[in-house]
């Protein structure tokens, strides 16, 4: 997506005054420069959500989150979405799913995953979150700058488009994640007892084998890293 030079240049100045902030103070700060109506969450409901949906939570529950459901899910991850939603009140949590045409049409035999996983993250991830963030003005995500590679250098708050995108967790440590569950008494994933560290699609996820990053084990074997839906 092509960035707008006004979205770059108010990402610029939200980044300055939010980059020394703590999680509930950029997600507040996002709320008053996009307003309610016109910010989302985006959420996997993976390993390190329910941190994230914690802080939302807190500052407001009735912000937007969407889910997206690829179609090549796990179970446990469709059964946590629902448990964190009881769990946290959320107040509305929106389900997307890709286009059944596009399916049809470019992976009726489920195998794009295998032959072009790009692709495959794009008619199942990417397209339908464009759609879904349409009337957004502003997004929130979770990732963070210890899950290394691209994530590395990310800032508190970026220009994605026409949109603006805030990384509330953006610098702080994988301490800060766990405290926040232990506090919280957060449930884990139901995937992280079998050895997943980072949980998206079925067939691109694997369990993470000792000394690995948590997205070491995520599209295996390949130079892929991510989905597509942070990559311009």
């Amino acid at each position: 997506m092509r960035e707008d030079s006004s979205a770059i240049e108010k990402a610029k100045a939200l980044d300055e005054m939010l980059r020394r902030a703590t999680p509930p103070e950029v997600i507040e700060g996002a709320l008053r420069a996009v307003g309610r109506e016109r910010l989302a969450l985006v959420s996997s409901f993976g390993t390190e959500s329910a941190a994230l949906l914690k802080v939302m939570a807190d500052v407001d529950p009735a912000i937007p989150v969407i889910f997206l459901d690829t179609g090549f899910l796990f179970e446990e991850t469709l059964a946590y979405r629902d448990t964190l939603f009881a769990r946290l009140g959320l107040r509305d949590v929106r389900t997307i799913t890709p286009q059944e045409e596009t399916l049809r049409r470019e992976d009726a035999n489920r195998e794009l995953w295998f032959s072009d996983p790009d692709a495959c993250c794009r008619i199942r991830k990417v397209e339908p979150l464009k759609q879904a963030l349409a009337p957004f003005d502003g997004w929130i995500n979770g990732r963070k700058r210890f899950q290394g590679g691209l994530r590395a250098q990310i800032s508190v708050v970026e220009a994605d488009g026409i949109r603006l995108k805030f990384n509330p967790f953006a610098k702080i440590a994988r301490a800060d994640v766990e405290a926040i569950y232990a506090e919280a008494k957060l449930p884990p994933h139901p995937l992280v007892v079998s050895g997943f560290l980072s949980v998206g699609c079925m067939p691109c996820s694997s369990r993470a084998k000792p000394g690995e990053d948590a997205r070491d084990s995520r599209w295996r074997g390949r130079s892929k890293t991510e989905c597509g839906i942070h990559l311009d």
